[in-house]
């Protein structure tokens, strides 16, 4: 399958990456190079990552790689790539640690197996150069893949053991937590759902609007293609709150960062009570571009090492972990589809639920594909919803109507390469390191929690979660998730009751939260978990992110 040659787009070239980009010109692959320990440096940067020398020079390679893994995209359309196309991942043979990731050339997808030979071959659009591999034409029996750097199995040595006697969390509780409506296409201003959920979540704390002294969210205004609603100044323009501390921004701890960032504020004596929300909106605005009532931007530059290959969606990058997962442990689709299916068994309970018809693992595997080996039901739902909660100083927690929630601790720390491509082959990454982080800020095990409520915005997502916090052992998701048993409302950990991103809808994150302190406060109804207080939040399905472990007094 070879990619049309018209309208892809350019990648953009600066200072430091334009001589990997012309490297095509003549033929030969090229990268930065530490001249003191050889070791290869991808994406360009000033210092060398293994040894941090700042001598580096432009060293021409083989162009030979070992294939790490694909997918092939039917979903996401990309100029110049008619669908489906495969978008791949391959390790460089001079230095296996350094991947691109690149379109295959001249091969059928159904023959490409992982370990396959690969070498370069580049295709030019305007005046740069795009690497894209095929098939060597000597294939030796498939190579094992590279190891991750570090293994999963050894994060836990590169984690931080916190220096502090007296932890922050203690100094913070969450105090009120408040949803808005959720639907498809609710054809409502983002702002409102924002103010339906914000004034909830302080009504629940027992507070007035003019109680709360700081603001914080995540992503901040216009990140992500517009689909919130504008961040703090939006809000605080809108309600005149006048706060004295606030945050937002996206290069944080996943959606729970604004939560950590509050914690932080109010432990410091910043403020009393912050009003931590996230909005989306991405159905209406999805149908609104369809209508034409918004325009996006004109296709121009392919920014990034992934867009000029048509990597435009994170299901086509973590789709080939999930599939290197399967490969290297043995999982199947049907080990995801029992997550999807346990969301939806959760979701028929919840009200709100987006979607609420039963689902059978048949119907999870005839399911439209997207990006193997992902199909529809993997695949969380785009809705449009707001989620806020208040984070107050602890000492306020007498003078709340109803029991505060406790902050046992949080994960944060970053121990692999933030970068999707560069990062762990067979999890999510930014997963392991931050969860081995939270066990050395407890005293609590992972035996402790009675609830989980896990980042599904993928089923693949919610399985590294898990073997990351150490419910299952790494590689051993498919004998826990099993027949959907462990991860049942009345199983050894209930897992996302109220039905996750996958069903219940998509609140990046902040609804899982909600969703803990409702549960942790006894007030889930007929999805409640029996004897609720632990429970785990995890943050992110984007990177870096982050986890938290919450509880109640009683």
């Amino acid at each position: 399958m070879s990619p049309a040659h018209t309208a892809r787009p350019r990648p953009q070239a600066d200072q430091e990456t334009e001589f990997f980009w012309a490297s095509g010109r003549d033929g030969r692959l090229r990268f930065r190079s530490c001249t003191a320990c050889s070791a290869l440096i991808h994406p360009p940067q000033p210092v060398c990552r293994r040894c941090r020398g700042q001598d580096t020079a432009v060293r021409e390679v083989s162009g030979r790689a070992t294939l790490i893994g694909f997918t092939v995209n039917h979903r996401f359309p990309f100029p110049g790539l008619p669908t489906p196309f495969v978008v791949a991942q391959v390790a460089i043979e001079e230095d296996p640690r350094v991947r691109l990731t690149t379109n295959l050339v001249d091969c059928a997808p159904q023959d490409l197996r992982l370990g396959m030979f690969m070498e370069v071959v580049f295709e030019q659009v305007d005046d740069v150069w795009l690497p894209l591999f095929r098939p060597a034409a000597d294939q030796p029996a498939p190579a094992p893949l590279p190891p991750d750097d570090p293994a999963p199995e050894r994060m836990r040595a590169h984690v931080r053991r916190t220096p502090a006697t007296r932890k922050f969390e203690d100094r913070a509780v969450i105090s009120g937590a408040g949803a808005s409506r959720i639907g498809r296409r609710l054809m409502a201003p983002p702002l409102h759902l924002t103010l339906e959920a914000c004034e909830k979540a302080v009504a629940d704390a027992g507070l007035a609007l003019d109680d709360i002294d700081g603001l914080s969210t995540y992503p901040g205004g216009g990140a992500y293609g517009g689909f919130a609603e504008g961040g703090v100044t939006a809000l605080e323009s809108a309600l005149g709150i006048r706060p004295v501390w606030h945050n937002g921004a996206g290069e944080t701890f996943g959606p729970g960062g604004s939560v950590i960032a509050a914690m932080l504020a109010v432990a410091g004596g910043l403020a009393r009570h912050v009003l931590c929300f996230r909005t989306v909106w991405e159905a209406t605005h999805a149908e609104l571009v369809r209508q034409g009532r918004i325009q996006l931007p004109r296709a121009g530059a392919a920014d990034g090492w992934f867009k000029p290959f048509g990597a435009v969606s994170p299901a086509i990058m973590l789709a080939m972990n999930a599939q290197r997962h399967m490969h290297r442990y043995g999982t199947t689709r049907e080990t995801l589809g029992w997550i999807a299916l346990n969301q939806r068994a959760g979701a028929t309970l919840h009200p709100d639920a987006v979607y609420r018809d039963p689902l059978t693992m048949d119907d999870y595997l005839s399911a439209r594909t997207i990006t193997t080996p992902f199909g529809l039901y993997d695949c969380d739902v785009p809705c449009d919803a707001a989620t806020a909660v208040v984070v107050s100083a602890a000492e306020t927690a007498p003078d709340l109507p109803k029991a505060p929630i406790r902050i046992e601790a949080v994960g944060t720390q970053i121990v692999e390469r933030p970068e999707w491509d560069q990062a762990t082959l067979t999890h999510e990454p930014q997963v392991l390191g931050q969860a081995a982080h939270l066990w050395t800020r407890t005293e609590l095990r992972p035996a402790d929690v009675d609830v989980a409520l896990l980042y599904d915005g993928f089923t693949f997502n919610c399985l590294s979660w898990i073997e990351a916090l150490g419910f299952c052992g790494i590689g051993e998701a498919r004998d826990f998730l099993d027949g959907g048993q462990n991860i049942a409302r009345d199983g050894t950990l209930p897992l996302n009751p109220h039905g996750g991103q996958l069903s219940h809808g998509r609140t990046h994150g902040m609804g899982l939260l909600h969703e803990a302190v409702v549960q942790l406060r006894g007030e889930a109804g007929a999805r409640q978990v029996r004897d609720a207080r632990t429970a785990a939040v995890s943050s992110g399905g984007l990177t870096p992110s982050g986890v938290l472990l919450l509880r109640t007094d009683g």
